[in-house]
């Protein structure tokens, strides 16, 4: 049977530039990120950043985005993961994001996928579904997430859990 293992939390208790997981153990099959962030940027809309082992480089991706008016698609080169609540959005409220990277510790590049929501009760809110690539062979021993300007605010938080594949060769969580 294959299970789900917190590797670790943060909560900020103070608005900082990011969270940060490091000295990640190759123990596991593929790893997932869940996390609740909101920027001090003042902005409608703020982009959330991930660097691999120290690196923002070597990432291509694909978007699907949706305002709550329009929906779109793009490509980029960057290491934009998708969109969070920020400083002009709805008070008190932290966007959403789930982040899974299988086979993180083999030796080719890295697959990742994401799917964010920036929370705001107004007219307009981004919800954005990712598909990424991080074209480096060695192992991910460490993740930071970040926004594009501000700092990620006081009570974001994120845990990073560890997947075990299992003896059939499926994932459940257990």
């Amino acid at each position: 049977m294959s299970a789900w293992t917190v590797i670790d939390h943060r909560e900020l208790s103070s608005a900082q530039a990011s969270i940060e997981f490091t000295s990640i153990s190759s123990s596991y099959t593929d790893l997932i990120i869940l996390a609740s962030l909101r920027s001090t940027q003042a902005s409608t809309v703020e982009q959330v950043r991930m660097s691999i082992n120290g690196s923002t480089a070597n990432f291509t991706k694909r978007f699907l985005q949706g305002s709550g008016s329009a929906a779109n698609s793009y490509s980029g080169s960057d290491n934009q993961m998708g969109y969070t609540s920020s400083g002009n959005d709805t008070a008190s409220t932290f966007g959403n994001l789930m982040i899974y990277i299988p086979n993180y510790a083999g030796s080719t590049n890295k697959s990742i996928s994401a799917d964010t929501v920036d929370e705001n009760n107004g007219t307009e809110a981004f919800q954005v579904i990712m598909a990424s690539l991080w074209s480096q062979t060695t192992a991910i021993s460490s993740l930071a997430l970040s926004t594009q300007n501000g700092n990620l605010a006081q009570y974001s938080s994120a845990t990073l859990y560890g997947i075990t594949k299992g003896s059939s060769g499926g994932v459940t969580v257990s």
